[in-house]
């Protein structure tokens, strides 16, 4: 028997959390399985795209048996725990190089491929800088910055978040050329200055896998590798090889500062981004003294105009920006207001919160 009756819970949990990376259509069909590598005392499961790889293990019962490794298709298993009635018993067995999965009165016999073919990442990272922080710092700096990342953008160091471990702090930064999401976090120790740049899909399965708590996540830095380790999971992933664009230069210091209420803020872009164009999703931002402006149009010449009283105290200013972009800055602080920094019409504006002094988030302009 390769696993003897457990409760279908105990199987379901690390499948969820490994299959996240499964690719169901891949040119290297073991690719879409699942490795299961039973010993005495656990049972670890493990999922490769080639490019990352996340490990978790589960406690079981001690026993004689021999170990094994099997290798199943992640998703079908994972559909068929999934849709069993609760409780349930689940043992498996291999007959005929196939998994044998029973619960009850069901039976499902699953293909399997051979345990010695699935590809492993090396995780013992050469001259790795090694730092810890809680689980909850670390997820809240990966929040404030990630949905900055590029999708696919030939330029593949956008593709990814920018880690830069410098003495005592960790910093994270994003860009997708059109915009700049920048914070900072404490680590306990004195590290010397290196970065990394994490791959879109590591950073956003690592981000969804962390819990909000103060519980550590240990993280180690190589050249080639990064490596997450918490809560029983283990993820590496390979860095994106390239040199990411000078963040410090883009984040301007401006002396035309203006507080809004967040939650109203993002309201008026909701009720103006109806008729803005839905290609583009271009609104300006129209100051004047003790006033903001929010307007768009569309190719169907319809319009939509909000008004909100401000402090500011200034030049006229009259500048376009994508409300996606205004609404991803404003969706991910957690203070009730948000601060605008403005130069002149062609420039960048600078949005900040006065809840977290290290972020900064760069949008550029766009012409209307």
């Amino acid at each position: 028997m390769f696993i003897t009756k457990t409760d279908k819970q105990n199987l379901l949990k690390p499948l969820q959390i490994v299959n996240g990376i499964v690719e169901r259509k891949h040119t290297l069909p073991i690719l879409s399985n699942v490795l299961i590598e039973k010993n005495s005392h656990s049972i670890r499961f493990t999922a490769t795209d080639l490019e990352i790889q996340i490990s978790t293990t589960i406690a079981i019962e001690a026993h004689d048996e021999a170990d094994a490794a099997i290798t199943v298709s992640g998703k079908k298993l994972q559909e068929i725990l999934r849709i069993l009635p609760e409780p349930s018993q689940i043992s498996i067995d291999l007959v005929d190089n196939k998994a044998l999965i029973k619960a009850n009165k069901s039976r499902f016999s699953v293909q399997t491929l051979p345990a010695e073919d699935f590809p492993v990442l090396n995780s013992a990272l050469d001259n790795a800088i090694k730092i810890t922080l809680s689980q909850g710092k670390l997820k809240a700096l990966l929040h404030s910055v990630q949905y900055a990342m590029a999708q696919q953008d030939v330029r593949y160091y956008l593709n990814g978040v920018l880690l830069i471990v410098d003495q005592n702090k960790l910093k994270a930064v994003a860009t997708d050329g059109h915009r700049l999401a920048y914070n900072t976090t404490d680590i306990v120790g004195e590290y010397p200055k290196q970065d990394i740049i994490v791959p879109r899909k590591a950073v956003l399965e690592i981000y969804k896998l962390l819990n909000d708590n103060d519980e550590p996540v240990y993280m180690e830095f190589s050249a080639q590798q990064v490596k997450f380790n918490f809560s029983d999971i283990t993820l590496v992933s390979k860095v994106i090889d390239g040199r990411f664009p000078d963040y410090e230069r883009v984040i301007p210091k401006y002396i035309n500062h203006l507080n809004l209420n967040r939650i109203q803020l993002q309201q008026a872009l909701q009720r103006v981004a109806i008729l803005s164009n839905e290609k583009f999703r271009g609104v300006r931002l129209v100051l004047t003294d003790n006033n903001l402006s929010i307007i768009s149009s569309n190719s169907e010449q319809e319009e939509a105009q909000e008004e909100i009283e401000t402090d500011y105290q200034g030049n006229a200013l009259d500048i376009g920006f994508n409300v996606n972009y205004l609404m991803d800055g404003l969706s991910n602080i957690s203070s009730d207001a948000a601060v605008f920094s403005f130069g002149d019409m062609n420039s960048s504006v600078l949005m900040t919160s006065p809840a977290d002094a290290e972020f900064r988030y760069v949008i550029m302009p766009m012409r209307l």
